[in-house]
């Protein structure tokens, strides 16, 4: 994922770096919950000769707080949203025992869009180099136009070389035209400045911005489902995110404003309680798929600015339901929409996996089911060393998900500059001349 480029910037592919630090952190930014990771980078030791020293992380520091100045991914006070960042990191790094500066950054407001692009350019040689993938990259984000938009992540997804579709890295290949698929996700600007202002007021320097749901694949996704193909829904407190995965590489994101608060904001409503009662409700009773026991079973619900033991009224179990399920279907119907209107939805085949804090809700799993059409399993992040159990839940996968990709970044494709058409002629033609004599001699 890059850094959000307000500025134009060359296009062309980004070699990604190792982070120069031993120190990672990865700050997730949730509508209703803020949490700060941080581990350390160390090298395991090769098990045979010859083999490249691989790199794990270990986590020194986790620290989490309740969102404050939040509202669908956004901020809407930034002194709050400043307070509650402050508070997570904070407690984060009293657990490792150091002081941060550069972190990861997780973004699910901004109403983050992904749009497909393609380019294509003649083989200059017999084979293809890297001279002509850079020039079909090019081609590609030439019509790429974010007008009002920042770019988050513009990465390619497959090329294709004549006939032959989904090649990895066509480089030494033989063909006449290469063509490349590219995939990039935009969010509001506003949106992300004001993210990036509240960060910077807790003396934090963003490295990069990662939209959610591609941290949360990769910390809960499996090598294969990510390979074969597969579907990722981060079940938020106020957003729900959907993600991709094919052959390795997102596809697809995208974001829709509804999560696990609209639920908890229904029962509130729908049984004139407490949001506070509501929120326990919801967890202790709660489920989305009715079982027979439901009408005989009662659950017991303070009514909202009344006070004493009168005032508690019981209601069957099967109400509760009847008020969760309807919130569940329109957000899985909304998914479900957007990846039938999708090009690259085929590409995760029938596989859906669920996490998010609001996907431990009983009976989601088989609802998703039903109305996806798919064969689903609920996903937990990848075990961690010095991971904290309680940081092993669904509802800090987009956290850890943040300190793999800060560790193993992918390709990046920066937008190009605006420039006149003279120039950009002359300059075409000189760095093709010296293309030529670096290839030559």
């Amino acid at each position: 994922m890059t850094v959000v480029q307000f500025p134009p910037r060359s296009a062309g592919p980004v070699r990604p770096r190792h982070p120069e630090s031993t120190i990672l952190a990865a700050l997730d930014v949730g509508s209703t919950k803020v949490c700060c990771l941080i581990a350390e980078v160390i090298k395991l030791k090769s098990r045979s000769a010859g083999e490249s020293t691989q790199r794990a992380l270990k986590v020194l520091g986790f620290g989490h707080h309740g969102a404050r100045g939040m509202r669908a991914g956004a901020v809407v006070d930034i002194e709050e949203a400043e307070r509650s960042i402050r508070l997570a990191v904070d407690g984060a790094e009293r657990m490792a025992g150091i002081t941060i500066s550069d972190v990861h950054v997780s973004v699910a407001g901004g109403r983050p869009q992904c749009v497909a692009y393609s380019g294509s350019t003649k083989v200059s040689a017999s084979e293809v180099g890297g001279a002509d993938m850079q020039r079909a990259i090019e081609n590609a984000m030439l019509s790429l136009d974010p007008g009002r938009r920042a770019l988050l992540h513009a990465s390619p997804v497959q090329y294709h070389l004549d006939d032959a579709r989904g090649v990895k890295n066509p480089v030494g290949m033989f063909g006449e035209t290469l063509k490349v698929d590219i995939n990039a996700v935009f969010a509001e600007t506003g949106a992300m400045r004001n993210l990036g202002l509240a960060i910077a007021r807790c003396h934090l320097n963003p490295v990069s911005y990662v939209i959610a749901p591609y941290a949360g694949a990769r910390a809960v996704l499996v090598r294969d489902e990510m390979m074969l193909g597969a579907a990722y829904i981060e079940m938020g407190g106020a957003t729900t995110s959907v993600a991709v995965y094919h052959e390795n590489r997102l596809c697809y994101a995208d974001v829709v404003p509804l999560g696990g608060q609209h639920i908890t904001n229904d029962i509130a409503r729908g049984l004139s309680t407490p949001i506070a009662h509501a929120e326990r409700l919801k967890t202790l009773h709660g489920s989305a798929i009715p079982s027979q026991s439901d009408e005989r079973e009662h659950v017991q619900v303070p009514l909202v600015g009344e006070r004493g033991v009168d005032t508690i009224q019981s209601v069957p179990r099967s109400m509760l339901t009847g008020i969760i399920r309807p919130r569940l279907e329109e957000t899985f119907e909304l998914i479900r929409d957007r990846l039938e209107t999708s090009p690259f939805a085929a590409m995760a085949g029938r596989r859906l996996v669920l996490s998010g804090g609001a996907s431990q809700l009983p009976g989601v799993r088989e609802l998703a089911g039903q109305i996806l059409d798919r064969q689903v399993r609920l996903g937990t992040p990848m075990p961690l060393k010095g991971m904290p159990e309680a940081a092993m839940k669904p509802a800090f996968a987009v956290a850890a998900g943040l300190l793999d990709h800060a560790l193993n970044p992918d390709q990046q494709v920066l937008l190009p500059e605006r420039r006149n058409n003279r120039t950009a002629r002359r300059e075409g033609y000189i760095s093709r001349v010296g293309q030529w004599i670096i290839e030559s001699f």
